[in-house]
């Protein structure tokens, strides 16, 4: 992998290719509600890679940012892999995770791609559930500094997820979505979306071209960047995400 650019995650499904940018496949609002909130750590866990441990097949991963200290709250971003991947796809993110202070959360998919994307949301909104609940019992998080992020369909899920649960989500960072799942909205996080120019995977214009000014006239902050480049995350992109969230 060049450092340069990040590659492409090979997986992204068929199905988004035939989903509207707003997609109108049936969603029970109260499947798509996160229930975990941070609060006072029981336990605590040092720096490094953490397997989740909460499944014995797909499971997932917990970063936390060097030098992070058990008494001192700090961001928190739950990354979210490409159809096809599991949380490992993510870990490009840690060596950003350490530059901002991030703890990141990174948990595997039930089935071969998100939930929500296959047809509503259900178990993958269960286990992202358990994984925060793990991740608050050990580590002290800022409540208004909690993001949810993709790339790809990590992307559709992560704006889907995000705007149905931003009472919990203060921010969104969406890498190449494909498209946003009809479930209610509650809150108002603020969005960052980019996408490459040159993507043939979720070309731009049926996608973010459309998502964004819908989000905006919805009444979402709305940060976009479009870049030369397939469908892919730039390190320069990446780092301006993070950097905006713990702005």
């Amino acid at each position: 992998m060049r450092r340069r650019d990040f590659l492409a995650l090979a997986g992204t499904t068929g199905t988004l290719a035939c989903l509207s940018p707003i997609s109108q496949l049936p969603v029970e609002d109260d499947e798509a509600v996160l229930q975990a909130r941070p609060r006072r750590p029981s336990s605590s866990v040092v720096p490094g890679r953490h397997k989740l441990g909460l499944s014995p097949d797909r499971d997932g991963l917990l970063y936390v940012p060097k030098g992070h200290k058990a008494n001192v709250m700090a961001p928190l971003a739950i990354m979210l892999h490409g159809a096809g991947r599991n949380g490992q796809a993510m870990e490009y993110t840690f060596a950003l995770a350490d530059d901002f202070g991030v703890v990141i959360v990174a948990p595997d998919s039930r089935e071969r791609t998100w939930d929500a994307v296959l047809g509503g949301f259900g178990g993958d909104v269960a286990y992202i559930d358990a994984a925060l609940r793990y991740t608050f019992s050990r580590c002290a998080i800022d409540s208004t500094k909690i993001a949810v992020a993709g790339f790809s369909d990590g992307a559709s899920y992560a704006l889907s997820l995000g705007t149905a649960n931003g009472d919990l989500f203060s921010h969104v960072m969406a890498f190449s979505p494909g498209f946003m799942a009809a479930a209610e909205h509650r809150g108002k996080p603020r969005i960052f979306i980019s996408h490459g120019t040159e993507d043939a995977i979720l070309p731009i214009d049926t996608t973010s071209r459309m998502l964004v000014p819908k989000l905006t006239a919805d009444g979402y902050d709305v940060k976009y960047r479009e870049f030369d480049g397939p469908h892919t995350v730039p390190v320069p992109i990446a780092r301006e995400a993070f950097q905006w969230f713990t702005a």
